[in-house]
């Protein structure tokens, strides 16, 4: 009995020894970085009033301290009913706090769901995702 407790103790502590010398990476040094903080206009979570269209503007504004990367916003425009096909996207890499996007050939008279993610192209787990929804008359 007293062999089988020597070895759990012996067990336990070589784990906590090897354990406290290993060390983590951060993935190129984005681990530190602060979390993105990114306003939408329209405002995220919102419901716009239908509108004549034919264009709706997006402003995407970074709040936060930009990552030393940048970042890559995707937007993406679809009807909002699951399993409906994207009729507007666009993918760009930034580094600028202010970028503007012009949706366009929205279909008339049906809620349009507009997806955005922003994820930095220092760390890509920093990442902030919002939506709101409009109708085109």
């Amino acid at each position: 009995m007293k062999k089988v407790l020597y070895l759990v103790l012996m067990f336990c502590f070589t784990t906590v020894v090897l354990s406290s010398s290993c060390k983590k990476s951060g993935g190129g040094g984005g681990g530190n970085e602060p979390a993105l903080v990114v306003e939408l206009n329209p405002a995220a979570n919102s419901n716009q009033a239908p509108a004549p269209g034919p264009d709706f503007p997006l402003t995407v504004t970074i709040k936060s301290t930009l990552p030393p990367s940048g970042v890559k916003i995707d937007v993406v425009a679809r009807q909002d009913v699951a399993g409906s096909t994207p009729f507007f996207t666009q993918s760009i890499n930034s580094t600028t706090s202010v970028n503007t996007f012009n949706i366009t050939n929205s279909p008339r008279n049906v809620t349009i769901r507009v997806d955005v993610t922003v994820t930095s192209l220092t760390d890509s787990n920093n990442k902030f995702t919002g939506s709101y929804t409009y109708s085109r008359k």
